[in-house]
This record gives structure tokens, C-alpha cells and sequence, in this order.
């Protein structure tokens, strides 16, 4: 699984395991959906894969007369909690598009550094394995 949107409901532990990337979306009109992320968050963090990429997503901000949530409070959270954050508009398709794509390469650069981490290891643990004296010349047996 790429991607688990999380808006609003509470998902099964079996639902995070797997996803690489999550959307936490809040109604930047609704206080109580705000208030909700920082539940989905610690349910992210008990049952998701560990390192898995999080954007804070705030929605409809295309509606200001009606915002409870004002961005600095998005970003503040987000700030809190460790992760990106990015304001949309589902409905007017504002940064919808661009939510996925950060999301899709904040997934590439995890992997990609994941890969070159492990990668180093074995190049270290081969170079240790050669610099240490081999167990058949130093047994002092026979054959």
C-alpha cells in the first residue's frame, strides 16, 4: 500500500501496516477534526510501519469566512508532531495534486536513503570480514 488517507474516522491497526506514506487531513472549518489529529497520529505511530512518511493536510482553505483553524495552528501542530504541513482546497483544487507529489517524493528520498544506508553497512561489514584474520590459519589444526 502507497498511501492511507486518514480524515475523520478511526482505521484498523491492519489498515496502517504496510502504507509507506499518510495524508492526516482535518476541516480547517471544523475545531473538532483538528482537535482528532493528534489521536490519529498516536494510532499512526502504534500500528504503522516505523519511519513512514505523515503531512499534515488542513482543508477547504478556500473557505475563510468559515475557518476556525488558522494555518499557524496547522503549522504549529505540525511543527509539534514532527511532520510537513500543507494547506487545500478539495474543492477548489488548490495544492491537492502538489500533497501527493511531496508525499510521493518525501516516500522516494526515505527509500532511496534506506537503500544507500544498507548498502554502506555491507560494503563496511565485507571490509571488516576481510581485514580480520581468517578462523582456518589461525585454528592451528591439521588438513
Amino acid at each position: 500500500m502507497l498511501l492511507s488517507v486518514v480524515k475523520g474516522l478511526t482505521a484498523f491497526p491492519a489498515y496502517y501496516r504496510g502504507a509507506m506514506g499518510i495524508l492526516l487531513v482535518y476541516d480547517t472549518t471544523d475545531e473538532r477534526s483538528f482537535a482528532n489529529v493528534r489521536t490519529w497520529f498516536s494510532n499512526i505511530e502504534q500500528h504503522a510501519s516505523e519511519g513512514v512518511n505523515k503531512i499534515l493536510i488542513g482543508n477547504k482553505c478556500d473557505m475563510e469566512d468559515k475557518r476556525v483553524v488558522t494555518k499557524e495552528h496547522g503549522q504549529n501542530l505540525a511543527n509539534e508532531l514532527g511532520i510537513r504541513f500543507i494547506e487545500t482546497s478539495a474543492k477548489a483544487n488548490i495544492g491537492v495534486e502538489g500533497a501527493f507529489f511531496d508525499l510521493a517524493r518525501d516516500i522516494k528520498k526515505r527509500l532511496i536513503d534506506t537503500q544507500q544506508a544498507q548498502q554502506t553497512r555491507q560494503r563496511e561489514e565485507v571490509r571488516l570480514d576481510q581485514s580480520s584474520p581468517s578462523k582456518s590459519s589461525s585454528s592451528g589444526g591439521c588438513c
